[in-house]
């Protein structure tokens, strides 16, 4: 049986990872040659007046393009603020334009950064996420006016339903209202486009894509353990494909779980997915070989989101031989350690 499901495994990612090519953009330039079976990814070269940006990718059925890489604003929230300024700036240099933040990052410390560093110089150019926890209808008003005041913006790019837990924690906010606020923040233009996101329960995502056909967007776990564990990959990755919708990447390093935390944001002594199984580069290059619009980066500084900068403009597609490769190596860890944030 084990043998057989590892089968249906391979198969699946193989077929799922062919449609990466389909959500990049394609390059506007002539004489590029590339190897069979496995390319260099052709991405359009966009320039706005702050440079270059990172390759692009389709955000679902939207018409809408967003950069291969995002920042994260949990970590915005938690550096000393100097540093969160040169991070923010070290993201437009290096040509991201996708920013992620939330009200309950800092207890809304990271969307006051992006109000203070990133709004005022950069709003035109800047595609914002932020997302909300409320449980009730009047809560998800209460966090959206915070969120567009805090951000100092009038309307959010992407506002999403946070955080969902399992299928009764969404069937509970949908009768509370919150799916109803969502919905009119989008018609009234506070918000472009709407979704969800969660990291707990991939069956929590499953009930909010039975519950709803609203939602453009829905940010999850993507990495290379995570076909091995309680699995967003293989189990919600396909609807997401089905509906057109974008899918976000978290938790490509699992959070710290593959440098052996036990918590979030953090490294530990449990056994370690990097350095003793993959790189950072083969970690990150693994997701962005599925079909997601983007890869949310939590960097703990400007430094180290250089290092994905890097990563992004010499991303060349896996094969599938190298994708399975990839989840081999590290089938043997322990989910409950590499993944601890699933339920």
């Amino acid at each position: 049986m084990k043998r057989e499901n590892e089968k249906d495994r391979r198969a699946f990612i193989k077929t799922l990872a062919g449609l990466t090519a389909g959500i990049m953009l394609p390059m506007q330039v002539s004489g590029l040659q590339a190897s069979v079976g496995e390319r260099k990814e052709r991405t359009a070269r966009v320039t706005d007046r702050w440079g270059d940006l990172l390759p692009q990718r389709k955000f679902g059925n939207t018409g809408e393009a967003v950069t291969m890489l995002g920042l994260g604003g949990a970590h915005i929230a938690r550096m000393p603020e100097s540093e969160a300024e040169r991070t923010i700036e070290r993201a437009i240099a290096g040509g991201i334009r996708f920013f992620d933040n939330a009200e309950s990052y800092g207890n809304g410390r990271g969307e006051e950064r992006y109000g203070k560093y990133l709004s005022p110089k950069y709003r035109d150019v800047a595609f914002i996420q932020s997302k909300s926890t409320a449980r009730d209808g009047k809560t998800a008003q209460a966090h959206l006016e915070g969120s567009l005041r805090r951000l100092k913006t009038d309307y959010l790019d992407l506002w999403l339903i946070h955080a969902v837990t399992s299928p009764s924690d969404v069937d509970g906010r949908i009768s509370n209202g919150v799916l109803d606020v969502v919905q009119k923040a989008k018609e009234s233009g506070k918000v472009r486009y709407i979704g969800f996101s969660g990291h707990s329960d991939f069956n929590a995502h499953l009930r909010m894509l039975e519950r709803t056909d609203l939602l453009q967007a829905c940010q999850m776990p993507i990495n290379a353990f995570d076909p091995n564990y309680k699995s967003f990959i293989t189990n919600v990755m396909p609807r997401l494909v089905e509906k057109k919708m974008a899918p976000l990447a978290m938790k490509t390093l699992a959070n710290g779980g593959f440098f052996g935390g036990t918590s979030h944001f953090n490294h530990g002594d449990k056994p370690k997915i990097i350095p003793n199984a993959l790189s950072v580069e083969e970690a990150v290059h693994f997701s962005w070989s599925l079909p997601i619009s983007v890869l949310i980066t939590g960097a703990d500084n400007a430094d180290m989101l250089t290092e994905k900068i890097n990563f992004a403009k010499t991303f060349t597609a896996f094969d599938a031989a190298r994708r399975d490769q990839l989840v081999e190596k590290v089938a043997g860890f322990d989910g409950r350690m590499v993944e601890y944030y699933k339920v």
